[in-house]
């Protein structure tokens, strides 16, 4: 095997997880599978992918677990803070329009309640979302946009270029959010910088989902889980 096929394969396991939890939301949007069913059926299989593919990469450890945590809270803090200051801010066109999407749930409150509902869907975003999106963001894409043989790039390795184009793309993939994506994005990928770690950037993720979910289920703002 040539080293050029090597270095396609190399990327299989930061990308596929995130690949698969892309081509889910695509099913979704478009196929009418009842949400009891595909919440857990979802949370499964990213986990199998997860497990099968990628943990030989996966690195949980944190080094710097206080700074970690505070640094996921304060995210959440700017997350939900325009909201709470502006009530009427994100009603804006920048921020809801054709190409971004609308603050809207498409599933009733009583069934996001259920908590065959309610339970994977909080796990998705505490415990595999965490994982998945810092594999593909901060481990591999921020990497390889520096150099396409990404492996010999360590982590944490500071180029302007890649660093503003993953938090860019960060922030896209939040819709409506786009704006406290950015910044989020921009928090994750200097804690990249800053500490060279996988797993203080999934635990960043994981405290900031965290303190959404409570969040969410506490108020019932269920449009932050589009």
């Amino acid at each position: 095997m040539t080293a050029e096929r090597k270095t396609d394969w190399a990327a299989l396991p930061y990308v596929l997880p995130f690949a698969v939890f892309l081509a889910f939301l695509a099913i979704q949007k478009y196929v009418p599978i009842p949400a009891t069913f595909v919440y857990a059926v979802r949370d499964l299989l990213l986990a199998v992918v997860l497990f099968a593919v990628s943990r030989h990469v996966i690195e949980l450890h944190s080094f710097h677990r206080l700074e970690t945590v505070i640094l996921g809270v304060a995210v959440f803090l700017v997350w939900v803070g325009p909201d709470l200051i502006f009530p009427t801010y994100r009603q804006h066109w920048l921020f809801q329009n054709a190409y971004l999407g609308q603050l809207t749930n498409s599933l009733p409150e009583s069934v996001i309640r259920d908590s065959v509902v309610l339970w994977p869907r909080i796990i998705q975003a505490v415990i595999i979302v965490p994982i998945l999106e810092e594999l593909f963001w901060r481990a591999w894409l921020m990497r390889w946009l520096i150099s396409p043989h990404f492996e010999k790039v360590p982590l944490g390795a500071y180029q302007a270029g890649a660093f503003w184009i993953t938090a860019v793309l960060f922030a896209s993939e939040h819709g409506p959010y786009w704006d406290v994506g950015l910044i989020a994005g921009v928090a994750y990928n200097w804690w990249m910088v800053r500490t060279r770690s996988l797993g203080d950037c999934i635990l960043a993720h994981a405290v900031t989902n965290a303190c959404l979910c409570g969040y969410v289920v506490a108020t019932r703002h269920w449009e932050y889980w589009q």
